[in-house]
């Protein structure tokens, strides 16, 4: 038995087919979802989706949304989403040294805020490469 998972983005189908199984980042920990997984919406927060096709595991990094799962289907709507494979290691890398050094920086409250928020993208991104290897 399988499930169908469908993870869209504003402007995008980042993934739409089988699975055997996710476990998803949400805002209250982790979830794992398999066939005929009791329905539930949930808010998604950055982190990881971890996707089992077979004996296989992918990643795909998300950025924060919801999620709808009942009746073997599940659909995440996300801010942004990337599969691991698709994402630079170096320019991923970079991207999280940039933030780090953009929350040192960061005056106010405001600017820490939003310098939280991108090195937790950041970082989200070079795990979901870690994650792979």
């Amino acid at each position: 038995m399988t499930l169908n998972l469908c993870v869209l983005t504003p402007n995008r189908i980042v993934w739409d087919s089988e699975v055997k199984e996710i476990i998803l980042s949400t805002n209250s920990g982790q979830i794992g979802v398999l066939p005929n997984h009791a329905p539930i919406a949930t808010a998604v927060d950055i982190g990881i989706l971890r996707i089992r096709l077979n004996d296989q595991w992918l990643t795909m990094a998300l950025m924060g949304g919801f999620a709808r799962i009942g009746n073997n289907e599940i659909t995440v709507l996300v801010n942004d989403a990337e599969k691991g494979s698709d994402i630079n290691p170096q320019e991923a890398q970079q991207t999280l040294e940039i933030a780090e050094a953009n929350l040192r920086k960061a005056e106010g409250k405001r600017q820490t805020i939003e310098a939280n928020l991108a090195l937790r993208r950041a970082r989200t991104r070079v795990e979901a490469i870690n994650v792979m290897s």
